[in-house]
């Protein structure tokens, strides 16, 4: 019998929103320092535009009904609740059963992000696609994150969540073989899937592709050593924030566990510096997404333990290791000009590699039909290893 899963529906209190409004009225916010927009962090007149939006615009019971438009559950899974949207594709008649597919967000996103791919890979007949390419989509909230909790003990890392989403696949959802598609620390949940997991694991599909560790960093070429260091040179200054995530996390959940303003501005912060955005965070988000990803933080007050994945890695940098399975890499603007063979120090069978002229470290949210194409043009010849009685329809039985 499998483990027991019950649906859930997002449905916030309205004190809860009484009380943000009231916490919003109250607002105090800074003076801009010198130098240009953002270049001091989030710009202090586009907060006070977003937040009299959230204020008095913002639509928080709509967005609930989209969200909750996806089927979603929560299950118990080693000591811990996972939440999770999961969505069946639409099978080709006499065609293959639906890929399962397991999609891992990172920070500072949330589920939302991942789910506009959702009816892309579970209805691509209707999206200008192969019917045969049809996936079983499971989009889970890390750890922490919104409607998962943490584990009861232990670190939240890249290992310990890959065994978590494998539990989840196989014990509650019943799919013995499926494919991963990851970003950011949803990456390197992929990776440990496919490394912990390799008869599990049909292959792996990431935004970021894995840096090779220090273990298998010598012998650099010349194009190698130019891009990492092209890579550490764009990062410089703009590591404050992995720095306080990752030493002193209780003291910043205080502040913006207490504070929406606080909240939106350290969020909406690295939506406009990582995406490919051109410096105007509304060409690839509207306020109504910002504040989607806002509010799912805010009403779970869960910022301090989303911080977990970053304060835990510092003791726990056990190196990945070399990737044997069939792996598919899109690179966005964020990496563009990593060179393959920097790659291939981690990954031995890499079967897809795209470089996409755009879109940036959200990529499945800022070019969704193209990681879409992607994932599915990678996991189209692996489908015959996925093949296996397809659970009952339904799936878990919800009802008990």
């Amino acid at each position: 019998m499998l483990p027991v899963m019950k649906p859930f529906t997002i449905d916030v209190p309205e004190s809860v929103l009484d009380d943000l409004r009231t916490r919003l009225t109250r607002t105090r916010l800074p003076t801009r320092s010198p130098g240009d927009r953002w270049s001091a962090g989030t710009d202090p007149d586009y907060l006070r535009e977003l937040l009299d939006y959230w204020a008095d615009g913002f639509d928080w019971r709509a967005t609930e009904r989209r969200l909750n438009s996806f089927p979603q559950y929560l299950a118990e899974v080693g000591g811990q609740t996972v939440h999770f949207a999961h969505v069946r594709g639409v099978r080709a008649a006499g065609g293959p059963a639906p890929m399962p597919l397991v999609v891992t967000h990172g920070w500072p996103y949330s589920f939302a992000e991942m789910l506009p791919l959702v009816r892309l890979l579970t209805d691509p007949t209707a999206h200008g696609g192969d019917p045969c390419d049809a996936f079983d989509v499971v989009v889970p909230s890390l750890p922490g994150y919104g409607y998962s909790t943490l584990p009861e003990s232990g670190p939240v890392s890249g290992p310990t969540i890959a065994e978590t989403w494998a539990r989840l696949m196989t014990d509650v959802l019943g799919y013995p073989r499926f494919g991963t598609y990851g970003e950011d620390i949803g990456s390197s949940v992929s990776h440990w899937l496919a490394a912990s997991h390799p008869d599990q694991v049909i292959g792996i599909h990431v935004a970021q592709a894995a840096y090779p560790p220090v273990e298998r960093s010598s012998n650099l070429t010349a194009g190698e050593a130019e891009f990492l260091e092209w890579s550490r040179a764009k990062w410089e200054g703009g590591e404050g924030y992995a720095a306080l995530q990752s030493t002193r996390p209780d003291t910043l959940a205080a502040a913006l566990l207490d504070s929406p303003s606080g909240l939106a501005a350290w969020l909406v912060e690295k939506f406009q510096a990582w995406s490919d955005c051109g410096g105007d965070v509304e060409r690839r988000f509207s306020k109504d997404d910002l504040l989607t990803t806002i509010m799912l933080y805010w009403v779970t007050g869960t910022i301090g333990s989303s911080f977990r994945p970053y304060f835990d890695q510092r003791n726990d940098r056990l190196p990945l290791p070399v990737l044997t399975g069939p792996a598919g890499i899109t690179v966005g603007v964020g990496d563009l000009g990593m060179p393959r063979s920097l790659a291939e120090r981690t990954y031995t069978d890499i079967r897809y590699w795209h470089d996409l002229p755009v879109g940036g470290h959200f990529l499945a949210r800022e070019e969704t039909e193209l990681v879409a194409a992607d994932i599915r043009a990678f996991f189209h010849p692996l489908r015959r290893a996925a093949q296996r009685p397809a659970p009952e329809a339904g799936g878990n039985d919800v009802s008990r």
